[in-house]
This record gives C-alpha cells, structure tokens and sequence, in this order.
C-alpha cells in the first residue's frame, strides 16, 4: 500500500502540471503514504513493529484474540516489498507546485514524529532531489544483505519468494494443537493447498522481481555510485544498487538462455522441448520457475508477468550499445558490466 500510495501521489503530480486539481490529490496520497509509515511502526498505537531488531527483517505480525501479538518469523518476499515503495521528487517538479511544496516542507518541519520513518527528504549533494521511501539506508543493507544471499533468497535465476533458509529450518505455529509448517518448497507445493501452487514458498516469481530490480534502479537514482553493497553477500564484491539492479535482471534472462550443453533451464529435464528443433525455440512463459534450477512451472502462458523478461533484454541491448559507444570514445569500459540503462525520469 506505501507502493501504491507513491505511484498514486506520482502520476498525480505530473497531471498537476497541467491542472491544478490534481495538486491536492497528491498531497492526500502523500499523507497516506507517511500514516502508513506510521503504521509500520506503531500497529494500532500498541508499539508493535513490523520491523524486527534482532533479525533486522520485516515480518507479518499476528493478533490474537486475547490482545497478544506473534511475529510470523518467515522471511518471504514480504519483508522484502517495503524496498518497492519508494520514489524521487525532481526539484523543478516542486518549484511548478508550490503549494505541494508547502506542505511538504511543512511535515519535515512540524511532523518530524513522521518524517522521520521514511528516507531522506534530501540530501546536500542530491540538487534538491527528494527521496521517499519506506526503507532507510540502514534498513535497505540489511535487506539486501539477506536478499542477496545464496543461501537464502539469491539464486542463480533470480530472487526466490522464501529464503532457502527454511529448507533446513521451517517454520512451525502451533494453533489449537494442529502444527501449521512454512518451509522452502522450489518447485510445485507439496500439499494441495491453492491448487498445489506454490509461488510464495521458494520459486522465482517474475512480477516481483521486476519490481525489485525497478526499486533498485530508483535508489540508484537518488544515492549514486556511492552507496554500494555486497553482491553475492560473501563474495567480496561491492557493487552500486545500478549493478546489482543488472546482475538480477541477467539472473532472470538466463531462464530463457541455453547454457554451455545448450540446454534452456526453463525447459528442465523435458527432452522435446531442450533438443526437438521444432519444439526447441518455442519459448514459453512459465507462471513461476524453480528457485533451485529454474525450470519453468505453473501455468505456461503468463505473457503478462514473465513476459516482462522482453523488458529486461531490451534494457541489457541499450547498456551493450553504450558500452560499445564508451569502449570505442575512450578505449576502456569505464562503468561495470552488470548494470544496465535507468529509465529515463522527469
């Protein structure tokens, strides 16, 4: 819903450009925005957080009916969406409405109690460039720090919805003596719960990666080539969130790609579809994929969520074009070769 708010409070101001009513509606998505933050913080003004200290990771939490509060401890994909809420505000955007401006400046000034949940208004070097979001730096390292773990979300085609933490360490709430269990299932589910799928229980989901690496893309926007984090975590390698945007984003085009015995990891071990030449360059658009071996599971004709992965080589195909023009300027590749072009911004 912070994601939703900020899209909202967007699209808005850039209709309040051209028509002052909108103006006003950006403002009421704008304060729903930092109520939610709010919330986040302080669920039904009891103290209780999402937001949990000693394992730095947001979790669901459950009221039960005698007023307690349980932490669902399940590192999914729900502790990770907080990163997708989040936009920038250009300066020239806030000059054109003043009175956006106003009451912006007015909570950072009289709300601080507020404010204070979210990133960086602004920062000195940032041309007054605004940053909103729900996750602060400290926040988002620690998120990334587990999102691009091996051993728990990172896989070799992408972000898997559980973290593979839970293969070894499931989940259990005991409710009236029946044992409720969450654990790290790759593939298809193992009950018949939902149809036997299992998208939020350890595969790789298109949609939400996207919305993760598009996140990134708009950090990068605001912090620059400064603010680096570790990727793969363990690895030694510090790279921008610019490159760890592009080295997500070729993790899920690999899907599609054959490898050395050319063989497309979404094809799995189906031989018609791996070696056929009639079948072979037929690709098809999986609902979700292994978060193991990335084999393609689930309905297979989900061209409005998997096939954004034309989005995604389309992007890498503008980056190699701008590498080549920078190799052939200057003699030498002077960006890292993981990342890939931000969308252009107002």
């Amino acid at each position: 819903m912070g994601m939703f708010c900020l899209n909202m409070m967007t699209i808005a101001l850039e209709l309040a450009l051209t028509n002052p009513v909108y103006e006003d509606i950006a403002l009421k998505f704008f304060e729903h925005f930092l109520a939610i933050a709010a919330a986040m913080n302080n669920i039904a003004d009891e103290g209780i957080k999402l937001w949990n200290e000693e394992d730095e990771f947001f979790y669901d939490v459950l009221r039960l009916p005698d007023d307690t509060h349980l932490p669902l401890k399940i590192r999914s994909l729900v502790g990770l969406i907080p990163l997708c809420a989040v936009e920038t505000i250009e300066p020239h955007v806030l000059d054109a409405l003043p009175r956006f401006k106003y009451h912006l400046t007015w909570f950072l000034t009289y709300r601080p109690d507020l404010t204070r949940l979210v990133s960086h208004w602004q920062l000195p070097d940032a041309s007054e460039r605004r940053l909103l979001a729900l996750v602060r730096g400290h926040h988002m390292k620690q998120l990334l720090k587990r999102m691009l773990d091996p051993a728990e979300f990172l896989s070799d085609y992408g972000i898997r919805s559980l973290s593979k933490y839970h293969a070894d360490h499931p989940y259990v709430l005991n409710v009236d003596g029946t044992a409720h269990t969450v654990r790290y299932e790759p593939a298809e589910s193992r009950t018949e719960l939902f149809g036997g799928n299992s998208n939020w229980r350890g595969p790789i989901w298109f949609p939400i990666n996207y919305l993760l690496i598009e996140s990134l893309q708009k950090f990068y926007f605001y912090y620059g080539d400064d603010f680096k984090v570790e990727c793969p975590t363990g690895s030694g390698q510090y790279l921008t969130l610019k490159e760890v945007a592009g080295d997500l984003s070729r993790r899920l085009i690999r899907l599609f790609l054959r490898d050395e015995a050319g063989r497309r990891p979404c094809y799995g071990d189906n031989e018609t579809l791996q070696r056929d030449p009639h079948w072979r360059d037929n690709l098809l658009f999986h609902e979700f994929f292994h978060g193991d071996t990335g084999k393609g599971l689930g309905a297979s004709h989900q061209t409005g969520w998997t096939g954004l992965v034309a989005s995604l080589i389309q992007q890498q195909g503008v980056y190699s074009m701008e590498d080549r023009a920078a190799i052939s300027k200057t003699g030498h590749l002077q960006t890292a070769p993981l990342s890939y072009e931000l969308p252009e911004r107002r």
